[in-house]
This record gives C-alpha cells, structure tokens and sequence, in this order.
C-alpha cells in the first residue's frame, strides 16, 4: 500500500513539475509582474510561510515586489493586485476578461463544479441567473410589501424583542443574524424564522463550517490530489454542505409542489418561472442551463453571501462602536435631533443621518468583508498596465491594502468616520477612488444595494432605542479578526442600556456578542 501511495505521489508530482514548467516557459519573452521566488512542484509556498493572514502579508510583499507582483501557488500562476488602479483596471476596465472563477476543490464542492452566481465562471447562464437575481431582488410585484418595509418590520422586531429581554443574557449577533436571514428569506423562499427554530440553528452552524473552509487557497485547493487523501477542514466542508443541501432541497421540492406561473412570490418562483418557459420554448438556439442544480446553486449563493457577509459587517460596527462610545454619542444625537423616537427610520431619513451613513462607510473601509476579493481568472491574454498576463492567470485583488493605502487614506489604521464626511458635513459615498467594499465591474456583488439597505435601516432602529457599552470587568476582542473567505471579528460581549425606558422593564442587559457559531 505505502509502495502505491508513493508512486501516485510521484506521478502527481511529475504531471504538476511538467504543468509548472509550461507556465514559466511562456512566461518568458514578455514583461511580467516582479515573481516571488519559485521552486518545482511547491512554486513560491516557502515565501508564503508566515503567521500573517494572506491579506497582511501581501501588503508587506508589496513594499519589496511592488504595488503589482506574482507568485505560483504550487502550479498556479498567480497575480496579486495591491493597488486600486490595477484593481480598477481588471473588475471594470476589463472586466469581461478577467471575469472568470479558477476552479478550486472547495468552491467546487459548495457550487456543485461551479454552478450558482459566486463561483460560477463568466457565460450567459451566468448573465442570466444574475439578471434574474437582481430583478427578483429589487422589484416588488402582485402588492407585496416593498423590500424597505420588510426590512423594517424585521427590524422593529429584533429591537422590540431586546427591550423584553431586559436583564437577560442574549447573543446579540444571533438574534442580528436572524434579523437578516428573515429578510433574505423572505426574498427567497416567502418564510422567517421564529427565536430558536431548529432549522435557523442548523444553518447557523454549516454556515460557520463553510466560512472556515472554502477559499482559503488551502493545500486541497492549491494540490487537488489531496483531496483523496484524509483532510479534518475537506471533511467538515463536506457535513457543511450537506446540511445546507439538506435544508435547500426540502425548500425547493416544496416550491415545486406548490408552484403558480401566476403567482411569483419570492426568488424560487422566479427561477421555477424562467425553467418553465425555458422548456416550453422549442427555439433550436441553446439557452441558458435552468436545471435544477443551478437554480438550488444560484439560491444557496444569495442566502448563504448574504446573510453571512451583511452580519460581519453588524458584528464589526457593533465592536468600532464599543471602542469609540463618543462615535455612538454622535450617531444618538443626529437620530434624536432628526427623528426622535415615534417612529421607526426610513431610507429617507438617510440623508439628515450623514454621520451613521459615515460610520458605516468607515466600517466597511477598515475591514473590508473580504480582504481578498474571490479570485478572478484571466479568460484571454491580456494586460494590466504594462505587464502580460496570460489566459488563465489567477488575479487575487487586496481590498485590504487598497482600503488601507496610505497615499489615499490619512492614518488608515484609525477609525475615523468623518473622513467620509465633507466640509459641510454631508456623507461622501467615496472620498477616494480606492474605496471598493463591494468590488465593481460585472461581478461586483449583487447584493450590494441590499446590504446598504439593512446596514444602514437595522443601525439607525437600533440605537433609535439602545446604547451599547463594554460591561464592566470586561475587555473587548483585538481587531485582528479571523480570516477566510470573510474576515471574522473576535467574540465580544456588550452591555445594552435602553434609550427608551419601557414599563415594567429595567434600563439594562449584558449580551453575548459573537459572530454566529
């Protein structure tokens, strides 16, 4: 058996050294991204060991091999863009030939080999689910409650909740959690969730299995050959996605059961519509691909991305707030001089709260959701300013240099929300042009809207009613975070005193604020 194991060794390893030597071969001739240093079969994986996350070590790689440099992770020839010029140049200048996914064993897994809108490559199926997302979305149809007011109404509903559970202990970023996957629920399958529904709890914990697991450019993704081999991180991925499966099947085998071409009431039906017509339509051109595991894939990337990312943003803002109490004093002051406390905010109200729009436009700079942006892939050969790349180069952009970039940012390691504020002290959507917290291009996050929309709605109904503080004998998490596919706060607790006195209800609660486990 080990005689076995040893020779497939080998074998991969010749097939990988012989890929490897193709690569640098056509690399040579044209001018190219300054390389970490290379070796047969590991690439540069030796000048990538070190206790900093990717993101950190990156921009300390930039000050040696510039703003743009690349590496071979094992095979792979990789580029990385620290600079949002380059940046800008591949997700909108030319977007369309650096849209592509590379095609990894983790993301191959959660996709089902690449199906959905996340880690699907550029094609027209590709255009046409995302069309469908967008349109489901950000339209209300058949009289159905707008999406402001069903955010709002979740909203009103989390808060109201807090102010019952006065003097109890509570894990807020639970509670936040099922905040948002209501409202993406409600977009996707017309169903919430009630406190401690069994099923909430499950998707609590795949999805924190997923987070740690894919994307990582784990040795699974960077040698697909080990994925044969016993691996602790494949096998949770692997239980992850069943339980997903299992909840996403149940979902949609229900929706087919009951469904209306008449009756379109939530993203499912939308992409059961367009499946319908697609079957009736005889036309001999081939369309997009509607099976049902690309309709399931392309609901499981908007629940999953929307939920998982829109809570980090919450569980940081929540954590910046705790640091800088006079922040929040501010925040409290321009909500009670603007609306008071009889009626719950609107997106109208946005434009008289200009230092809340701040603070969350601040959050999102100084610790981007994805400090990596998923990778892109060259599906040409092609340039990014003066350096060749070649047709399947894996781009990996570096929000988190680009957002902490001290040419465009002053100090950008502190705070400061009033860098997003004018001098007249209106909110700036993006004082600098390396502002890019949801990327940009034709993959920039579909979402975004959306998630702006609770961000901005949930917040400002939030400390509408509550002041949040560090509990006494407490210390809050470091800022380091745990990276991933997302970047992770620390867990942290937080003391929530009313704003609004309720009878019968004490002025104060500690709760237990973590990202969701």
């Amino acid at each position: 058996m080990d005689l076995i194991v040893t020779a497939l060794i080998f074998m991969f390893g010749f097939v990988i050294f012989s890929f490897t030597s193709r690569v640098q071969k056509k690399l040579k001739g044209d001018k190219h991204p300054k390389c970490l240093p290379s070796f047969p079969l590991i690439g540069s994986l030796l000048s990538l060991k070190s206790d900093l996350p990717p993101h950190l070590l990156f921009k300390n790689l930039q000050k040696t091999y510039g703003d743009l440099f690349s590496l071979m992770m094992g095979p792979r020839y990789v580029v990385v863009i620290n600079h949002y010029q380059h940046a800008k140049e591949v997700l909108v200048k030319k977007g369309k030939y650096f849209a592509g996914r590379p095609s990894l064993v983790t993301t191959n897994l959660l996709s089902r080999d690449g199906k959905g809108i996340a880690f699907a490559n550029f094609s027209p199926t590709w255009r046409f689910h995302r069309k469908l997302v967008h349109t489901s979305l950000y339209t209300s149809d058949n009289g159905l409650e707008t999406l402001e007011e069903r955010i709002c109404k979740e909203a009103t509903l989390i808060c109201t909740m807090c102010e019952q559970l006065v003097g109890s202990p509570l894990n807020i970023m639970t509670e936040v959690t099922r905040f948002i996957a209501n409202v993406i629920s409600l977009l996707c399958f017309n169903s919430t969730y009630e406190k401690d529904d069994p099923e909430f709890l499950k998707m609590l914990e795949y999805s924190q299995g997923i987070v740690d697991t894919v994307g990582r450019d784990s040795l699974i993704d960077i040698f697909p050959w080990r994925q044969y081999f016993p691996s602790e991180d494949l096998q949770i991925l692997k239980r992850s996605i069943a339980v997903r499966d299992s909840i996403l099947v149940k979902k949609f085998e229900e929706h087919k059961a009951n469904f209306n071409s008449d009756s379109i009431k939530d993203l499912t039906d939308a992409l059961l519509k367009a499946q319908e017509n697609a079957k009736n339509n005889n036309s001999l051109v081939p369309g997009p691909q509607l099976t049902d595991d690309h309709l399931m894939m392309t609901v499981a990337d908007i629940f999953g991305a929307g939920v998982e990312t829109t809570g980090i943003v919450f569980a940081w803002t929540f954590l910046y707030l705790l640091q800088h109490p006079e922040i929040q004093t501010k925040i409290h002051e321009e909500i009670d001089n603007n609306i008071g406390f009889e009626r719950t905010p609107k997106m109208s109200d946005r434009s008289n709260l200009p230092f809340l729009s701040a603070t969350i436009s601040e959050t999102l700079r100084i610790q981007p959701v994805s400090p990596l942006l998923i990778p892109h892939l060259a599906l040409v050969d092609t340039c990014i300013g003066d350096y060749t790349i070649p047709k399947g180069t894996q781009v990996i952009i570096n929000l988190w240099a680009i957002h902490h970039d001290e040419k465009e940012w002053k100090d950008p390691g502190t705070f400061d929300p009033t860098r997003f504020l004018d001098a007249e002290g209106k909110h700036i959507q993006s004082p600098s042009p390396s502002f890019l917290p949801f990327g940009a291009g034709p993959r920039v996050c579909v979402g975004e809207a959306l998630t702006k929309m609770q961000l901005f709605l949930f917040i400002a109904a939030f400390l509408q009613r509550f002041t949040i503080e560090i509990p006494p004998g407490h210390q809050l998490t470091d800022l380091r975070g745990k990276f991933g596919i997302v970047q992770q706060p620390g867990k942290f607790k937080l003391q929530l005193k009313s704003r609004r006195p309720q009878k019968g209800c004490g002025s104060q609660q500690v709760v237990d604020s973590s990202t969701p486990h």
